[in-house]
């Protein structure tokens, strides 16, 4: 069976999604020269008209991208580093997330944010760091982390496909990340808001977002022989598929989740409070994140302490299977 990477599936998503839709195109800085490698080739195969090099002035073409859905059009927007959606922030969700609302839902505003490297990687910088993903979901943006390549595909197409705005976080972590795939059974669309269980158990249920999933997945058969954890991907951050968190945790009645991102008014932090409130318990919920602070570029050792690790979510697990019944 072949073999896809993540980042040649969003490559495909692209390309598939443009050859059945004419009224998809992609925008951005540098995207006929493919650096980020998610365009590759689809300048020569879909031409300028459709690919289209941007000036470097995010707010100018994340507005110009609202227009062009207003007008009836499906854009992709890529930005290469996470700071480049916070100079957008306003753009996003305060102008083209609130249009279909604001005209009583005459208008639609079906735009892509493709952000293809998310979060840490090892002399990156400290300003191209960072995983900004529940800003969004904060903002009620539709937002998506996939943690494989045949999720990106299938939930790139969904988001393409989507009339509302999407933002498309891929971490940067999971691009060199391969899957066997049946191309015709496989590649199709996820759709928005729909959780995967990517292992099954029975003691304590790891929630884990974006690469963290290959994290949890280790974790868990490391684990093996002493507790059974069910490993729940959420694919997308919001909508959240509460309801499919709901049935996991009264199966195993502990809850852990492990997140990249900061951890005061974080994603974890909303998903540990929702449990309590709502999800029948029997120990306390624990949180595995980055400590609050940014990522520094420069010292690189301090930086990659800063990331979750295995052996912090190894620690978590087992405090909660310590505590309560």
């Amino acid at each position: 069976m072949p073999k896809i990477s993540y980042i040649k599936a969003v490559n495909r998503a692209l390309g598939d999604e443009m050859a059945r839709d004419p009224d998809v195109f992609l925008l951005g800085e540098d995207v006929n020269h493919a650096l980020t490698n998610t365009t590759h080739g689809l300048l020569e195969r879909f031409g300028p008209d459709r690919i289209v090099e941007t000036p470097l002035s995010e707010q100018g073409f994340t507005n110009f991208a609202t227009g062009a859905a207003m007008a009836g059009m499906r854009p992709v927007v890529e930005f290469q580093i996470p700071f480049l959606l916070l100079l957008v922030f306003e753009q996003i969700t305060n102008q083209a997330a609130k249009f279909a609302q604001m005209s009583g839902g005459q208008v639609s505003v079906p735009v892509t944010y493709l952000l293809p490297s998310a979060g840490w990687r090892r002399e990156w910088g400290g300003q191209h760091s960072d995983q900004p993903y529940g800003l969004f979901a904060h903002m009620g943006v539709k937002t998506v982390v996939p943690a494989t390549p045949t999720d990106a595909y299938g939930l790139l197409l969904s988001a393409i496909r989507d009339d509302d705005p999407v933002v498309f976080f891929g971490p940067i972590a999971a691009l060199g990340v391969r899957e066997d795939v049946d191309y015709a059974a496989d590649l199709r669309p996820v759709p928005l808001g729909e959780a995967r269980i990517h292992r099954e158990g029975t003691d304590v249920t790891v929630v884990a977002i974006g690469h963290l999933v290959h994290d949890a997945l280790a974790v868990a058969e490391d684990l093996a022989g002493e507790v059974s954890v069910e490993v729940f991907d959420p694919r997308t951050v919001f909508p959240f598929d509460w309801a499919a968190l709901a049935a996991s945790v009264a199966k195993t009645g502990r809850l852990v989740v492990v997140d990249d991102a900061n951890r005061t008014c974080g994603l974890a932090g909303e998903i540990l409070a929702t449990a309590a409130e709502e999800m029948a318990l029997v120990a306390p919920p624990v949180r595995v994140t980055r400590p609050d602070g940014a990522v520094l570029g420069a010292l690189p050792q301090l930086d990659l302490a800063m990331q979750p690790s295995r052996e912090q979510l190894a620690v978590a697990v087992q405090k909660v299977l310590k505590s309560g019944g």
